[in-house]
């Protein structure tokens, strides 16, 4: 058995979109189905729709942050030790969110997505992969371990999640710009942390 990661692939941010939206059949949509439905050897954008579901008012739901931030960890851990497929806890893997909230989500998701994806172009590429990915990596899972706190303070989870958003994207499409911005919101979310906290 081949237990290489697969090759990143070349998606748009409105690409993983779609593939969310494809991957909802009924009225609830399962982790496990937009798992599917995203590919479970795509590790770059299973990081990054959990971070754009944060970035959007789903967020709000109660258990919301806590959750996607245990998947987006599972998801770095696993891009860090090269696992060649996704592993979740079948518990995990059975939560759902209404249809209607996760499609609302997308919607509102759309307009910033076609500025990134009009923006977004291979530079800086060493920022993207190893060993300097693993950097990026890292600091992601340090970000997820941290977010349950920030749960009751709404703005640092919004920020924790723009960061790790902003990390998949630069890892997706090879742009270190990107990757440099996630490390720029880090330090914003640090700061901001010292003031709540």
């Amino acid at each position: 058995m081949d237990d290489r990661p697969a090759a990143p692939e070349s998606l748009t941010v409105n690409a993983v979109l779609d593939r969310l939206v494809a991957s909802i059949q009924g009225e609830r949509v399962s982790v496990a189905e937009i798992v599917a439905g995203l590919g479970e050897r795509s590790f770059a954008p299973l990081l990054l729709l959990p971070a754009l579901i944060l970035v959007s008012p789903v967020s709000s739901i109660p258990g919301m942050p806590t959750m996607g931030a245990l998947i987006m960890a599972l998801v770095s851990a696993q891009m860090l030790v090269g696992r060649s497929s996704l592993w979740l806890p079948r518990r995990l893997a059975r939560r759902s969110i209404a249809a209607d909230r996760m499609c609302r989500a997308v919607k509102w998701l759309r307009r910033p997505a076609g500025w990134i994806d009009r923006h977004v172009r291979p530079r800086l590429v060493h920022l993207a992969r190893r060993p300097l990915s693993h950097v990026a990596l890292l600091t992601c899972l340090g970000v997820t371990l941290v977010m349950p706190l920030m749960e009751f303070v709404p703005m640092l989870a919004t920020v924790a999640a723009t960061a790790i958003t902003l990390f998949a994207i630069g890892l997706m499409t090879l742009d270190g710009a990107y990757i440099i911005a996630g490390y720029a919101f880090v330090g914003v979310g640090v700061a901001l942390a010292g003031v709540f906290f």
